[in-house]
């Protein structure tokens, strides 16, 4: 896994270059997440596997798929990344851009899952709280998870914060065999 991270680093940084440039975050960050959604179809992966299409033929079929939510940079981008033998690496380039653009625009996601929905009410706090302790905007997004009995796992980039009945059950459960 981290050797294709490697390998798609130089072209989400490229990437993030190319939109920092045309101004253009918003629409990298589209373009990025529908080439990487298209290169996950399994007729699509059969296809770029094929010995029998060109690179060209390859980047047509993409360039199809996508149509008009390519620019012209963006068609020039996936070109070279599909004729390269790389388009398996769109999850990870785009994945790669948007903590680019993230970073860039000081932001970060928060991942939080909970047994139950959020309230608006709840989802706003959870932003805000985040948002005071990392110092950054917080993008919320939510998933339910009802093994977690009740309360929330949040993360946020590489730390987790596990506030869920089911995390302390098991930390008590730690503590007594100890």
């Amino acid at each position: 896994m981290a050797e294709l991270a490697t390998i798609a680093r130089p072209y989400a940084e490229a990437a993030f270059s190319l939109a920092k440039e045309g101004g253009a975050m918003t629409k990298w960050s589209e373009m990025l997440r529908a080439l990487s959604a298209v290169s996950q179809d399994a007729q699509m992966q059969a296809a770029m596997a094929s010995p029998k299409l060109s690179g060209a033929q390859k980047t047509s079929l993409f360039t199809g798929i996508i149509g008009d939510s390519l620019n012209d940079i963006g068609r020039r981008f996936v070109g070279t990344v599909v004729e390269a033998g790389r388009a398996t690496l769109l999850p990870h380039i785009s994945t790669q851009f948007e903590a680019l653009k993230n970073e860039a625009e000081n932001a970060a996601v928060a991942v939080i899952r909970t047994a139950m929905p959020l309230t608006e009410e709840q989802r706003s706090a959870f932003a805000a709280s985040l948002q005071k302790k990392f110092g950054k905007t917080i993008q919320v997004k939510e998933t339910v998870d009802e093994s977690l009995i009740a309360g929330a796992i949040i993360s946020v980039g590489d730390q987790v914060i596990d506030g869920s009945a089911k995390g302390r059950l098991a930390a008590m459960a730690v503590g007594i065999k100890a």
